[in-house]
């Protein structure tokens, strides 16, 4: 490593970080908790205001879901943080994670303990609390170093259910940047993610026709069966870089009335794009026929909210410096595909490198069982400034 790297390494506060990440873990930012996601943004823009540049909360963007009964309304999403340093910088990044967890107000984990040393269990602290306390530290040892490197750091409120208010947001902030760096949790072994498939939400609705289950059954048109149909044909879609999951189906009622009212709730996971159009010529296909067979009217909401994200010239080349770094750190680095899905999905899409697990050492993420080894606050921390040091120096062109 060169002097000026191993300077800003040595200038990472392991304490600080460990604070920081223990303060955010007690704050609930449940996705839907939006007086919690509010007072985590508040904590963090006051964490971030120690960068220079332009900081600021960023109103959400419109975003609907279909609701149970099959109505479409407005979902309501916190505000997005987002940082702009020296713009007009030769070299650009970004840096992205969320604030958001998975874990909503009347959850049962709610609280952290120490299960070793080493190891803290506590909501968000993998996913993605720790994430961002070692992508805040990193960045304040590169500015003590004088580095002139330019670039942008979004932290949005609604990564966990899609990212659908924070899209336009992310897509802005990834125009004209060399890199990208999102701080979602590396594997327990420090294993990052590679390739990562897509994915594609949707909710469908079934309207048939109600009648009286025993005097005149044959008059009404079931919305369940024609919803369970749906499923059926939608499921076998499935094959070859295309999984397809049918996960919920609401609807119905007493059981002496023919259901009028169903939604089919359906998750594709495409590992390419030919695998999208392949899912909606399937939605497609499979929509027309149940309505025509089943004699029902049928409504598609939803799409394809995180594209495939494959390992193309350019992130390997990230990858590589990554790699580099750790080596010269003492970490090896290496990745592997995933069928998970992130921002750094919609990154790759606008066509920038992006290397997506760039957050601490963890696992049992979504659960409570959830963990962070504290340890790699400091490496993760070191390897992210060693790296955005020589992406600044040019290591990428």
């Amino acid at each position: 490593m060169s002097s000026n790297e191993r300077a800003a390494v040595e200038r990472l506060d392991a304490a600080a970080m460990l604070a920081r990440t223990e303060r955010w873990c007690a704050i609930n930012s449940g996705t839907r908790h939006l007086s919690g996601v509010g007072a985590m943004a508040g904590e963090l823009a006051d964490a971030f205001a120690a960068l220079p540049g332009e900081l600021r909360l960023v109103e959400p963007e419109p975003a609907d879901a279909m609701a149970a009964d099959g109505r479409v309304a407005a979902i309501a999403h916190g505000r997005h943080l987002h940082l702009s340093v020296r713009p007009d910088a030769p070299v650009r990044l970004l840096l992205t994670g969320h604030m958001d967890t998975v874990y909503p107000a009347d959850h049962p984990f709610q609280s952290a303990r120490w299960i070793d040393a080493d190891t803290l269990n506590a909501p968000g602290a993998a996913d993605m609390k720790g994430g961002l306390s070692l992508m805040l530290e990193a960045l304040l040892a590169v500015e003590a170093g004088g580095s002139h490197v330019g670039y942008e750091v979004v932290v949005n409120s609604d990564e966990e259910t899609g990212s659908f208010s924070s899209a336009a947001l992310l897509a802005a902030a990834a125009r004209g940047k060399a890199a990208a760096l999102t701080y979602e949790p590396a594997l327990p072994d420090g294993t990052l993610a590679g390739a990562r498939g897509g994915t594609g939400n949707f909710s469908i609705r079934v309207t048939g026709r109600a009648a009286h289950a025993g005097r005149n059954p044959d008059e009404g048109r079931n919305a369940i069966v024609a919803a369970a149909a749906l499923a059926l044909r939608l499921n076998a879609a499935k094959g070859a870089g295309l999984a397809v999951n049918p996960a919920r189906i609401d609807g119905g009622g007493p059981n002496n009335v023919v259901p009028d009212h169903a939604v089919l709730r359906v998750n594709f996971r495409p590992a390419d794009a030919g695998a999208i159009e392949r899912a909606r010529a399937a939605i497609d296909a499979a929509v027309a026929d149940v309505a025509a067979a089943h004699d029902v009217a049928v409504h598609v909401h939803g799409g394809f909210n995180r594209p495939p994200k494959p390992i193309d010239a350019g992130a390997a080349r990230l990858f590589d410096l990554v790699k580099a770094a750790g080596a010269d750190l003492g970490q090896p680095i290496a990745w592997r595909a995933t069928g998970g899905v992130c921002d750094g999905n919609n990154i790759a899409a606008c066509g920038v490198p992006v290397v997506d697990t760039m957050g601490a050492r963890g696992g049992a993420i979504h659960s409570a069982d959830e963990f962070l080894i504290v340890p790699s606050l400091a490496e993760r921390a070191a390897l992210s400034v060693v790296t955005m040091l020589r992406v600044a120096q040019g290591a990428l062109s």
